[in-house]
């Protein structure tokens, strides 16, 4: 009997018949854009008029704009600040929320807020408490201290730093929760054994928890930071790239591109460069982590 008849009578065409819609809609709404922006990314259009074929010559546009390099280094700092800053803070929350016992449900509801906010108006709500003058909330707290006003989003040194904690803030709530579910996972006779033996919290969390806890912080770290490198809308909202382009970021340049320029191909090129550059980016390092998951 031919294999595809094998695979018919033993219930492949009905499977195949079952997830086929899913499939299509899968593909239509995931597969064909990244196939149509290939085509985009060679051609001159506005997705108005006729576009117009023009080869390799999108992308050697974007790489002689000279904001290219201010929007990538922006971007790269951005994450930088991002993991050193907001990175280690759900991995924290997740420890002391997996050492509680009867607030351990109303400390993760707690944690999760921040997340119900609709970003936008999150960002707007931190965009008042940065005023730079000094009845602005947060001035005013720091001159209880005898500190400030600090100009916050109007100096191009503290920009950035001051999006990054606002970033944190707002994205740390889902991170957390899927730490302290893997820590869910972590048979606690591990945590039994090792109170007997007399080891404090701080060397349960060290030799216990964290280990546990190693293949999903290297998961988390890599989809943060394929996360920070398309950050756009807290630098869009709260200062539109400035003070002096100090954090105009590469989906802001893109965005740039395509609905101020109305230059679309331009806007795909980039688009997929910074793709391939992530695809690139996420390959070196699981194949690096390969197997720091297992020891």
């Amino acid at each position: 009997m031919p294999p595809l008849s094998r695979w018919a009578q033993r219930g492949g065409l009905g499977k195949l018949l079952f997830t086929a819609p899913m499939l299509i809609v899968f593909g239509l709404f995931s597969w064909w854009p990244i196939l149509r922006s290939l085509v985009l990314s060679f051609q001159r259009t506005n997705l108005v008029t006729d576009p117009t074929w023009v080869g390799l010559r999108n992308f050697s546009r974007v790489l002689a704009d000279p904001l290219l390099a201010t929007a990538a280094w922006n971007t790269v700092w951005f994450t930088a600040l991002a993991l050193v800053v907001g990175f280690p803070v759900p991995v924290l929350l997740a420890v002391f929320i997996g050492e509680l016992r009867r607030t351990r449900t109303i400390a993760s509801v707690l944690v999760y807020v921040p997340i119900i906010i609709p970003p936008v108006v999150a960002v707007l709500l931190w965009k008042q408490l940065y005023d730079p003058s000094e009845y602005g909330l947060l001035n005013t707290v720091a001159g209880w201290a005898g500190l400030g006003p600090f100009p916050w989003l109007q100096s191009a040194e503290t920009a950035m730093p001051s999006i990054v904690v606002q970033a944190t803030w707002a994205g740390f709530g889902t991170t957390t929760i899927i730490y302290v579910a893997a820590l869910m996972s972590v048979p606690p006779e591990l945590y039994e054994a090792a109170e007997l033996d007399g080891a404090g919290v701080l060397r349960r969390v060290w030799h216990i928890t964290l280990p546990q806890l190693r293949p999903v912080i290297l998961l988390m770290l890599i989809l943060q930071v394929i996360g920070t490198f398309q950050v756009f809308t807290e630098p869009y909202v709260m200062t539109g790239g400035g003070p002096d382009n100090s954090t105009v970021t590469l989906l802001m340049l893109i965005f740039k591109y395509a609905f101020v320029a109305g230059d679309f191909g331009k806007a795909t090129a980039l688009s997929l460069m910074l793709a391939v550059f992530l695809t690139a980016l996420s390959a070196v390092y699981l194949r690096a982590t390969r197997g720091w998951k297992r020891s």
